[in-house]
């Protein structure tokens, strides 16, 4: 057991890290990785933002759709997204505090910065453009994406791409209600 401590104790003193290194070392993290941590988290909720300055999802538009007997109610989507920019925060923090200085951390940071970015366009397109149609285009590369972070985080850190395996779970489930939204929605 000693000798297991000690290995721990070397590998994280010499700055790799072990998958639970993020909760052991918590206590002791530096004031650079508290920097990293608050950024992490400041990032997808300011995505989210840009998102929501075009939308009020109390618009009459959005209450005149016809929604599917699956479709939460809306007091749902405010807790479940803050728990997933959280936990996207967090996935990100681990693979930043990794770096990105070689070719796998690069394509990391590019898969995140993609996916975030399609996350906040769905918003703008279904709330703003009020186009359930391109906002379901969006959703469809927004999966791809999320997958693309999720592998290429596993190469960085097996933790943050776990971390990011809800997300996708309600992703899917959103784009499920997306395209039922636009079916039940179409004109002739």
């Amino acid at each position: 057991v000693l000798q297991k401590e000690r290995t721990r104790i070397s590998l994280i003193d010499v700055g790799e890290r072990t998958p639970d290194a993020f909760f052991t070392t918590g206590i002791h993290m530096k004031s650079n990785d508290a920097l990293k941590l608050v950024a992490s988290l400041l990032l997808p909720f300011s995505a989210a933002a840009v998102g929501s300055l075009a939308t009020t999802a109390q618009s009459d538009w959005y209450r005149q759709l016809a929604k599917p007997s699956f479709n939460p109610p809306g007091w749902v989507f405010g807790p479940v997204w803050t728990a997933l920019y959280i936990l996207i925060g967090i996935s990100f923090f681990l693979v930043w505090r990794r770096g990105f200085s070689d070719r796998g951390g690069r394509a990391a940071l590019i898969c995140f910065l993609i996916q975030l970015g399609l996350n906040a366009a769905w918003t703008v397109l279904f709330f703003g453009l009020e186009s359930p149609a391109l906002a379901f285009a969006d959703i469809v590369l927004l999966l791809g994406a999320i997958q693309l972070t999720i592998l290429s985080f596993s190469w960085v850190s097996k933790a943050a791409a776990c971390l990011l395996i809800p997300y996708l779970a309600w992703v899917v489930f959103a784009a499920i209600l997306n395209w039922a939204i636009w079916r039940l929605n179409m004109w002739p």
